[in-house]
């Protein structure tokens, strides 16, 4: 009799789009692998009614969520309303006492309302926020994974961000980490794995690290 194989759901990061995992390989025998994209919520949409919305998507029954960044965050409330066989995020955060401190200053000042968000065809600004870091010889590659430009969209995710409330984790939930994030650094980071000389963009960039570890992981 074969083994059923376990559904494996990836949501991208804050206007990326599903590339960014176009070099993750899991054993096809073992995994199915499906990738989520974001849409541009409604008007006054909460992150949960968004995940709500995106649970929609969900097509098997217990799966395995993995969220990249403010993604991390998305698949953490998403598995609130659903039963979910594990909940893997990368590069992201479980509470808000691991932001970082210019984001917990954001909230109280609401500065991030002045964010340029219009101009989002810049895309080294669009790649600053998403990413953390500017594209500079990197363009091409960074047009490649930035898709989601929508005004609306960017204010929606930097405000859900900076306002996320939630104080406590899972401690099922298996965060994944690099050393050297510079969006959320590792100083606040808890109980995770740590990845040597992984940045934010580790998803992309070490991406060997990931299917040579991820198939453990998900199976652990």
């Amino acid at each position: 009799m074969r083994e059923r194989k376990i559904h494996v759901y990836m949501m991208p990061g804050m206007a990326a789009n599903k590339s960014i995992f176009k070099n993750i390989s899991l054993p096809e025998d073992r995994f199915q692998v499906h990738l989520l994209e974001w849409f541009v919520p409604e008007k006054g949409m909460s992150l949960q009614e968004y995940a709500c919305k995106m649970n929609e998507q969900i097509g098997e029954k217990d799966p395995v969520l993995i969220g990249v960044s403010f993604g991390g965050m998305l698949v953490q409330e998403m598995a609130r309303h659903m039963p979910v066989k594990k909940v893997i995020i990368i590069s992201s955060v479980k509470m808000k006492s691991e932001m970082p401190r210019r984001l917990v200053f954001a909230k109280y000042t609401r500065i991030h309302k002045l964010l340029p968000t219009g101009l989002v065809n810049n895309l080294d600004l669009l790649a600053k926020y998403a990413f953390g870091e500017t594209v500079s010889k990197r363009l091409d590659l960074y047009r490649e994974y930035l898709e989601v430009k929508d005004k609306y969209y960017l204010d929606w995710s930097i405000d859900q961000i900076v306002n996320w409330s939630q104080t406590s984790f899972d401690p099922s939930v298996i965060h994944i980490h690099g050393e050297k994030d510079a969006v959320f650094p590792r100083q606040y980071i808890k109980d995770c794995i740590p990845v040597k000389n992984g940045t934010h963009t580790m998803i992309i960039h070490r991406y060997k690290w990931f299917n040579e570890r991820l198939p453990a992981i998900i199976l652990a």
